[in-house]
This record gives C-alpha cells, structure tokens and sequence, in this order.
C-alpha cells in the first residue's frame, strides 16, 4: 500500500520528476508566458486549455477541471495505481521500487478486475507464445520463415513476436490451470466456445504470434500469420473487439514509438503492423498503424497530443490512394500538418522495403507530397485534359480544397499549376476560386454562430453562492491543518453541502492524522477518485486572501450555515404539509414552531 513507500523516497522521485519533461512525453506543449499549454488528453478538444505550470510543478485543465502534479498525472494516463505511478517515475530518474509483493489498495485501480485479468492473460499468452517460437522445435520453422524475412533475433525479441501451435487446445489448458475464467478468455477473445457442446478451443493455432499493444506497452491482443498459404484460412487473424481491445482506438507500436516521436515532431502513420515492423527494421522508429481499420477522429486525437506533423504512408494500389485521401483529409481537418508518401508499382511500404531497399524507402519517406500537392495528383487521376467536363471537374476539385484553408502563396502556387496543366487562364481560374471563397464565407459564419451558441450554453457555469463558499472554505483547509481540527471541534463539524466535498473532507481529516502537516499535492496522490482531484485541483488554485483569511473562512461558514437552515426549513415544510393531510395535527405545529424558530435563527446569522 501507499505507507510501504517511504514518504522520503516519494518525495525525492516527485520533486526530481519535472512536469513539463514527463508530460511531454504523452502530449505536445507550448510555451505561453510562465506556463506551458497543450491539448488536454482527458478531454477531446481544438483548442489547448491544459496548462502545466513549472513553477508550482502541477498541471490543470480549464476545460474538464482535470489536475493534479506529476505523479497523478502518470496515475491518470496510463491509469495505474499510485505505487505503479511512483515506480514509473522513479525508473525514470534511476530509482527502482519493487512494488510486485506489495499489497496494493485495489481502490487506485484503474483498470476493472475484469479487465486486469484480460491483459494479465494476454501477458501470460503473449510470454507463452514467445518462448515456443524462440525455444522450442515446434516454432523452429516459423523462427527460419522470420529469419528469411529479414527479422533478426533482436528484432524478434524487441516485439515479442511469438507461435501458437497448431493444436486445439494448448492455451485453454494453460489458462485454465492458471486460475483465469474461461468466458471471460471467450470474451477477450483468447479462444472460442463451441455452440454444439459449449466446450472451448484456441482461437489462435499454427500462427506466427504478433502482440498488439495499447499505448502504455500493455498487450490487448494479437495478429497471427498462417505460415503457409492456404485458401480455408485467412493469412492474418486478428484478435476481435474486447473490452480492452478496441480497433478504432488502438495505434499498433504507439507504445514504443511516442519517444522517437515527440523527439522528432513527426508520426509515420500506416495501414497495417507489417509495414511498421519492416519500417522498424529500416530504421525508422516513428510509425504507428491502424489495426485492420480506418482511421477514425479518436486515433487523430491520440497522435494530437503528441505532434503535428503527420506522414502518410499507405499502400500504392486504388485501395490505398482511396484511404490515404480519407485519412489526409481527416488529419488536415484537424488543424494538422499532414504530408502523403505515394509508393509505386502498387506495393506496400513492406513490399517496397524487400524490392527497393531500406535507404530507397528512407529517401521515400523523408520527401513526402505536401496535402495540396497529393490532393491534386488524386484529383488528376483518371482525367483526360482532352475532355472540357475533365478539365472543368478538375479545376472544381482543387479548387474545393484550397478554399477556406490555403494561405494567399499556396493559392497563387497551386492556380499557377492549374493553370499551366489545363491551359485556363489564372483570371478565370480566380474569378472561380472567389466565387466559391464567398459561398465558404458565408455558409462558415452560420455554423460559427450555432456553435457560438451552443458552446456557450455547455460551458457557462457559473458557481452559485454556495458553491463558492465550498470552493473557498475547502481551498483553506488544503493549506492549513489547524483550520480542520477547529472544525472538527465546533457545533459545524460537517460544513460541507454537497456529497462530494463531504467526501473530500472526510479524507482530508484522515490525511492531516496520518501526515501531521498540509501539503495538499501529497494529499491529491491518495485520492484514488479522479472527479474529487479535480475538486480538490480547483480548490488549490483559487485565490485566497491573506489580510482577511479569518473573514473569509467566517462568511464561508455563515453562507453553508445558512443553506443548511434553508434545507431543513424546506423540509419541515414539506413534513408539516404531510402532517396535515395525514390529520396529524398537534404534529403539524410542532413542525411549524421549529420552521418559525429557524427562520429567526436565520434572520440572526
């Protein structure tokens, strides 16, 4: 539990771990003024309202109130416990903690007990399936088909890649022995129930074994590669969509790649794991794929956080020009910078790697097509400037993607060229271009005064009197211990209104018992609740005034007391009403007497 790391190393590994470093890690920030803001990864959103102040070590975010210091942050991200976030944090800096025998509080988990089960599986699985590839005869042959790949030892080792035997069974034995629930291995995708006899098989056998990964390294399922082709079977089976497994979601090799790209401002996005594992293997260590389906707005906002700059690099065929128009568009819809690679010969990146080279392919990837430049390649496809309705219609396309989006040296850069390939004049081709510039404008104004409207009418919460008084009351308490045991010992022992600032009293009493002192980051990493962090976050951050603390906290306390009259005024009310139709008179005024004396207790406060 949290006790058996000492509060010393707790705080050495905090004060060493400096936020804006290891936040940078998971998402990009910029510099404005003294603090540091980027898009907030707990919240989807365009416009950066995360800010990290380096100063007071802590971040918070103005749109979803999320917060906290370095070591909650870790906590909420990569949705671990306490001791797991000290632990990762201090491998950073050089300090190991071994927290495997140490019982931990199952209330910091953030993942389900039925979802830590699944991924404890897939490890076992994934550490199963390695050592028969790696050590065994039965995976000696897929180890040579690997090898003859161009997959070395190391690379092999580095992915966990992995064989399943092409037996029924072996890893249902397995994980039933181990103790796991055989339905939820059905529900995770690990192997098959029978319909007929409701008996389980594996669903993976006779497979080169690729892991898959969420973005913080923990395995969530597997492509398996049949070795030889075989028309009854599908060359690759993927796992299916689990509880922890969720394809629209998921960005193969995030994990290992968000360094390389943080560091090198630039994500290589692609189709499928086998171009990035031969990408890998070409030295490029900044792709990420899809898992077996398109691109979707939530593996945009992974790789937001992360960079602007996005390459695509899809397959060479019609299939693969189609999506790499859907997923530019998407990326530069999105405020991103995005750049298209177009392979030839219709291959694939891993294709084109085993024809041409890995220096070849390099070379590809380091002078990618600008979006406007790829836009229009797509556009001229299957065009013949013979024809006016082609040349009419390619005019019309360009033109589409420049407006409303292009810089004034983009438009001049691209009308030219569309002027020299279809021989129009650049005055017709702008005359167009501002026709089409004025229908944007006017339809984008509209939607701009609904959304300022609708924005408006989410994010306009105002805090009444009572909420303030709570807000303000507790950012006292965060900063002085004695303020609580007064408290504690006067006739308003529970000051609070609302249940979870209740809560969040409650635990700090507790804290300052154990602690003996206010130090209210401390006391954020025992709260295993995020929505009391935040809380507690916005408390922290208000101002406070020095001069007239005491006068503060009294009208805090006068404003809570006088709600809590009102509450009970209101329900006597309500019961002196039901004692009336229940005949229950002498009841009913002895209801009445105690509202009237309430109302002058009120009338005194």
């Amino acid at each position: 539990m949290i006790g058996k790391i000492p509060e010393e190393l707790i705080e050495k590994i905090r004060t060493e771990s400096d936020i804006v470093d290891v936040i940078s890690e998971y998402i990009q920030l910029t510099k404005r003024g003294r603090n540091w803001f980027g898009l907030c990864p707990f919240h989807g959103e365009n416009t950066p309202s995360f800010s990290v102040s380096e100063d007071k070590q802590i971040f918070h975010c103005f749109g979803c109130g999320a917060g906290g210091n370095v070591i909650t942050f870790v906590m909420d991200i990569e949705n671990v416990s306490f001791p797991e976030a000290v632990s990762k944090l201090g491998e950073r800096i050089g300090i190991h903690l071994d927290i495997q025998n140490q019982s931990m509080d199952k209330n910091f988990r953030r993942y389900s007990p039925k979802e830590e089960n699944m991924m404890n599986a897939h490890q076992f699985v994934a550490e199963f399936y390695h050592h028969l590839l790696m050590n065994t005869e039965e995976g000696e042959k897929a180890l040579n088909y690997l090898l003859k790949r161009g997959f070395t030892r190391e690379d092999i080792e580095s992915n966990g890649i992995g064989y399943s035997l092409p037996v029924w069974d072996s890893v249902t034995v397995l994980l039933e022995r181990k103790g796991f629930s055989l339905d939820e291995m059905v529900e995770c995708g690990l192997i098959i129930q029978k319909e007929n006899d409701h008996t389980y098989f594996d669903r993976f056998r006779g497979r080169i074994m690729f892991p898959i990964r969420n973005e913080f390294g923990k395995v969530i399922g597997f492509s398996g590669r049949i070795l030889e082709a075989n028309e009854s079977e599908a060359k690759y089976l993927n796992s299916p969509e689990s509880p922890i497994f969720r394809k629209s979601e998921v960005l193969f090799n995030l994990d290992k790649a968000r360094a390389s790209i943080r560091k090198k401002r630039q994500v290589i996005l692609m189709e499928g794991f086998m171009d990035v594992l031969a990408a890998q293997k070409a030295g490029i260590d900044n792709a990420v794929a899809t898992m077996g389906t398109s691109l979707t707005k939530e593996h945009i906002t992974r790789l937001k956080r992360l960079v602007r700059n996005v390459v695509v690099c899809y397959d060479g065929d019609y299939a693969g020009w189609e999506a790499a128009k859907r997923a530019a568009e998407m990326i530069y819809n999105e405020q991103m910078d995005v750049e298209v690679v177009i392979l030839p010969d219709q291959l694939d990146p891993d294709e084109y790697i085993r024809k041409y080279g890995s220096e070849s392919f390099v070379q590809m990837i380091e002078k990618p097509h600008a979006y406007m430049a790829f836009m229009m390649m797509y556009a001229r496809r299957n065009k013949n400037f013979q024809f006016e309705n082609d040349i009419l219609q390619y005019i019309q396309e360009v033109l589409e993607h420049l407006v409303g989006k292009s810089s004034p040296i983009e438009r001049e850069l691209y009308i030219k060229e569309l002027s020299k390939e279809t021989k129009i004049s650049e005055e017709a081709i702008y005359a167009q271009f501002r026709k089409l510039d004025a229908d944007f404008s006017k339809n984008y104004k509209r939607a701009e005064q609904k959304n300022t409207i609708f924005s408006g009418q989410i994010h306009s919460k105002n805090l009444n009197a009572t909420e303030r008084a709570e807000r303000l009351l507790l950012s006292h308490m965060l900063f002085d211990m004695e303020l609580v045991k007064n408290i504690l010992h006067s006739d308003d022992s529970q000051p609070f209104i609302h249940d979870e600032y209740m809560a969040v009293f409650v635990r700090l009493i507790g804290f300052y018992e154990e602690h003996g002192t206010a130090d209210y980051q401390r006391f954020l990493e025992i709260l295993d609740d995020a929505e009391l962090r935040k809380i507690v976050m916005e408390a922290a951050l208000i101002e406070r005034d020095p001069e007239f603390k005491e006068a503060e906290i009294e009208d805090c306390l006068k404003q809570l007391k006088k709600h809590r009259i009102k509450l009970e005024i209101e329900k006597l009310m309500h019961d002196s009403q039901e004692a009336e139709r229940m005949h229950e008179y002498k009841k009913a005024l002895e209801l009445v007497q105690r509202m009237i004396e309430l109302k002058k207790t009120l009338s005194a406060i």
